[in-house]
């Protein structure tokens, strides 16, 4: 093993290991040590791709195409900074977003005129995106209760035009309580231990992590998922997202709302074209998982992408009100 691996936690690489056994185990461990290029997406209600990648290439950068998404882009010469100065860039036509982060909303598949919640929406990146994905039409809830994320989300949401947003800053549950079957989609992108995005150069990736923290975050994103589940009418669909390997806060969390809600809400194929992905684990440690969690979605980090994780949830009947069990 590579020594700059060893300073992330002993547990954490032993856990990973069982996670992603063998060959995938190894490349994952690679992409901690490389820092991913800087990926972008045009803002289509400003632009499109086509043009971005035609201004862009005539100002000296060279774009790379992601095949499964034609409005992304990976920036495979200049520099983020020198992005950041463009016109594109000033003026809301881009957006900088890790293309594993463009997963749900693409998962979640919005129509123009629905009504949408993303119920942990800061920075944006998820709602700007649902937004163009919607055509600038319906109507999108984005929701988010840290007041110093708020205002990083509200910012986003101005530059990059995207009129149809309204904003809350509530508690997740306050919505599900306030707006039971209301929403004909839901998105729950929730707070994760960020087992994904852990850099060995960058100790503040996983300064904090701990076992303990695993289960701070499976109690926090029980409530959200309950509360969207709420919100999201009978016959509407919900997205959960994460972006750790942890199966406690994937699949351990998807069979639990699968035994909690039995009956009200299954699991949907998540229709994904990247193809570094597997389906969702049946097992870890003593927990056998219902075995529909298979159709939910691990994305494999590799040289452009972090790992993730998506399922897509159906909701066939409403959902009691009382807070679930933790």
């Amino acid at each position: 093993m590579h020594a700059d691996l060893e300073r992330l936690p002993p547990e954490f690489l032993d856990r990973l290991r069982r996670i992603l056994p063998g060959s995938q185990g190894t490349a994952a461990l690679d992409t901690f040590r490389r820092p991913p290029p800087t990926t972008f997406r045009a803002n289509t209600l400003k632009t499109t791709g086509p043009e971005i990648r035609e201004q862009l290439t005539a100002a000296g950068f060279q774009l790379e195409p992601v095949p499964w998404y034609r409005e992304a882009f990976i920036l495979r010469r200049g520099r983020l900074r020198e992005l950041q100065e463009t016109d594109a860039y000033r003026t809301g036509a881009i957006y900088v977003q890790g293309l594993s982060s463009m997963l749900p909303p693409l998962a979640l598949q919005p129509e123009p005129q629905e009504t949408v919640l993303d119920i942990a929406a800061a920075p944006g990146s998820k709602t700007t995106q649902l937004a163009c994905l919607m055509q600038g039409r319906g109507r999108i809830l984005a929701n988010d209760n840290n007041r110093v994320r708020f205002f990083k989300l509200r910012a986003n949401v101005l530059q990059q035009g995207a009129a149809n947003v309204e904003l809350a800053m509530l508690d997740g549950l306050a919505i599900g309580r306030q707006r039971p079957d209301h929403f004909d989609r839901v998105l729950a992108d929730v707070p994760c231990s960020a087992e994904g995005r852990f850099q060995t150069a960058e100790p503040a990736s996983y300064k904090f992590w701990k076992p303990a923290k695993i289960k701070e975050m499976v109690r926090k994103q029980k409530s959200l998922l309950y509360a969207g589940l709420l919100a999201v009418r009978p016959g509407g669909t919900l997205v959960y997202s994460t972006c750790t390997f942890a199966p406690e806060e994937n699949e351990g969390v998807v069979d639990w709302a699968l035994r909690k809600f039995a009956g009200r809400v299954a699991l949907e194929p998540v229709r994904l074209e990247c193809p570094n992905r597997l389906p969702g684990l049946l097992h870890w440690e003593k927990d056998a998982f219902d075995p529909s969690v298979r159709l939910t979605q691990r994305i494999l980090p590799n040289d452009t992408m972090e790992g993730f994780y998506v399922a897509r949830f159906r909701k066939t009947e409403p959902i009691a009100t009382p807070a679930p069990d933790k």
